[in-house]
């Protein structure tokens, strides 16, 4: 195969199913969330127990794929990377800001490294203050009452990063083929990720 068309692999497969799973949930969640909050999608659903049911157990099913892929080594390894900046991470965000072509990276970007660094903080405040919301027992009244007012805030916030991220993976199909085969070819992550060096495909 030309080294220019080789693929090469970039997530394992429990990897790829963490990000399914947790995807699914967090769309399910944000579906909900639109369905408690706006009016006309409140009609149209309508049986608003079962709504805020499945709400209520989606939400806090959000850390478990991850708890579960803690498990696997891969993973472990691409949460170190993730959570840690780099000097090539601050070049890559001058490079964005400065609308430079060539932006070092990693096996991850500082977009991405962002990104998933906010989605594991909201992750958490989300879950914390639907919890108190939920389990009126748990805090006094003025808590509850700053728990909605976060939980809610928070929410709109995650829904419009979300479709950022969701916008950005439409822009790259190789990208999104990686998440769904856990290879890409060779030439974009030398493109992409200079700084990255992928494991030859067995």
């Amino acid at each position: 195969m030309n080294r220019r068309t080789e693929l090469v692999p970039r997530f394992t497969r429990a990897e790829r199913w963490v990000h399914r799973v947790t995807a699914a949930l967090m769309g399910v969640c944000l579906a909900t969330a639109g369905c408690l909050y706006l009016a006309p999608l409140a009609e149209l659903v309508g049986n608003r127990p079962l709504v805020v049911t499945v709400h209520v157990w989606c939400g806090l099913a959000l850390p478990v794929p991850l708890l579960l892929g803690l498990a696997f080594r891969a993973l472990r390894a691409d949460l170190a990377r993730l959570s840690r900046f780099t000097p090539t991470d601050w070049q890559w965000l001058r490079a964005v800001r400065t609308r430079a072509a060539h932006r070092p990276a990693g096996k991850f970007n500082a977009g991405q490294k962002l990104y998933a660094q906010w989605t594991l903080g909201s992750m958490l405040v989300i879950v914390g203050s639907g919890l108190l919301m939920w389990l009126t027992h748990l805090a006094p009244a003025s808590w509850r009452t700053g728990a909605t007012f976060v939980h809610d805030w928070l929410a709109a916030a995650i829904a419009v990063v979300v479709a950022g991220h969701v916008r950005m993976a439409w822009l790259d199909p190789e990208s999104r083929l990686g998440m769904r085969t856990g290879l890409v070819e060779r030439r974009w992550a030398e493109r992409e990720h200079p700084h990255w060096r992928p494991a030859d495909p067995e």
